[in-house]
C-alpha cells in the first residue's frame, strides 16, 4: 500500500498513559465515523505499516487509540507526529452532487465568470487553512488557485470537471505577457 492510494486519517499526538495507547488527532468532518475502526496504516520513514486496533475512544476530532503490539509508552512514543492513512477503496461512496477533494485530481477547472478551461488539476496542497488547486495549463504552465467551498460554482462528474468563480484579476498573473 502507497500514501497514493490512501487518505490521510490523522496523526499521533503522543503517548497515553503507561500501556502503549496514543493519543490521534483525527483530520475529518465526522470522527464518529471512525469509531468501529479495525486498522490503520502508520507511516514511518518512506512506508506504510499496518496496525490493528484493539480499542478506539473519542472525543470530538480526538482519539484514544490501543494498536496491538504496541505495549508500551516507549513503544507509543516512538510514533508521535506519525500519519495515519486508511485506503482510498474503504471511502463510502458520495452523491453525485459530493465529492472528495482527492477526486478532483485530473478535472478540469473552468472559470465559471467566461467559461473558459483553465487547466487540469494536477496536484493539491494544504497550505495551513487554504487548500491550494495545482493546475496545468495547455502550455504546461503551473497555475496555483486558492479553493474554497464558496468558489465551487458546478461540478461535473462524468465530465471530470469543476466551476470555479476565480478571484478578478487571479489569472491575470499567469496569463499577462512581460510587457519589459
Amino acid at each position: 500500500m502507497t500514501v497514493d492510494e490512501c487518505y490521510l486519517l490523522g496523526y499521533i499526538i503522543k503517548a497515553h498513559g503507561l500501556k502503549g495507547e496514543v493519543q490521534v488527532a483525527i483530520d475529518a468532518d465526522s470522527p464518529e465515523a471512525y469509531q468501529d475502526l479495525e486498522s490503520v496504516f502508520v507511516q514511518q520513514g518512506q512506508q506504510l505499516v499496518p496496525f490493528f486496533i484493539e480499542s478506539i475512544s473519542l472525543k470530538g476530532n480526538r482519539a484514544i487509540v490501543a494498536l496491538e503490539e504496541v505495549l508500551t509508552v516507549e513503544e507509543a512514543n516512538a510514533l508521535k507526529g506519525a500519519k495515519l492513512y486508511l485506503p482510498l477503496a474503504v471511502l463510502p461512496e458520495l452523491p453525485d452532487d459530493e465529492f472528495y477533494l482527492h477526486e478532483l485530481a485530473g478535472y478540469s477547472v473552468i472559470d465559471a465568470a467566461t467559461s473558459q478551461t483553465v487547466g487540469k488539476v494536477v496536484n493539491l496542497l494544504e497550505s495551513g487553512p487554504q487548500l491550494i488547486l495545482v493546475l496545468e495549463n495547455e502550455d504546461d504552465q503551473e497555475i496555483l488557485l486558492p479553493y474554497q467551498e464558496e468558489l465551487l460554482v458546478a461540478l461535473n462528474k462524468s465530465a471530470t470537471s469543476i466551476s470555479l468563480k476565480i478571484p478578478e484579476g487571479l489569472l491575470d498573473i499567469y496569463t499577462s505577457e512581460d510587457e519589459n
